[in-house]
């Protein structure tokens, strides 16, 4: 027979799963009277947690979303030195994040936008690369072919001009 359980124990059951700290997951089970494989599922369907609802800690900062980041710099105003520290790297974070996603926020440019720029900023650069190639080649051509004809010159004299 399959048993429904409420939300409310799921949750307190994934709360003790999540602080069991040295037991295993089967040990939780056998103490909740459920089947450690439905414990697992609930764990899989509620994902890990996260301190404070921000991202999970693997997830890079550059894909935190605007809100994300905004939550993220409205909670580490105001610290400074350790505290800062700390807070960052509960969050897998660097300062320097920070830094970046404050002075974009003040300039009001998304990541999209600036994504954009920076795009056409290298396109233009591999554009202006191919030309500056070129114009070298041209260049020692003109170069190459200003040696042979003062060589032939002298060779055969002003006969050949």
């Amino acid at each position: 027979m399959k048993s429904t359980y409420s939300e409310a124990f799921q949750e307190q059951a994934l709360e003790k799963v999540y602080q069991r700290g040295k037991r295993s997951i089967r040990a939780v089970a056998s103490e909740l009277n459920v089947s450690h494989h439905t414990l697992k599922g609930w764990m899989k369907k509620m994902g890990t947690p996260s301190p404070s609802g921000l991202p999970r800690r693997e997830q890079r900062p550059a894909d935190w979303t605007l809100e994300d980041r905004l939550t993220a710099l409205q909670e580490s105003h105001g610290l400074a030195g350790e505290a800062l520290q700390a807070w960052c790297r509960e969050r897998g974070l660097f300062v320097h994040h920070l830094a970046e996603w404050k002075a974009a926020f003040c300039q009001g440019v998304s990541g999209s936008e600036s994504r954009a720029t920076l795009r056409a900023l290298k396109e233009d650069n591999q554009r202006l690369a191919r030309e500056l190639t070129r114009k070298e080649k041209a260049l020692a051509e003109t170069a190459a072919l200003l040696v042979l004809q003062k060589k032939s010159q002298a060779l055969w004299g002003d006969e050949v001009a």
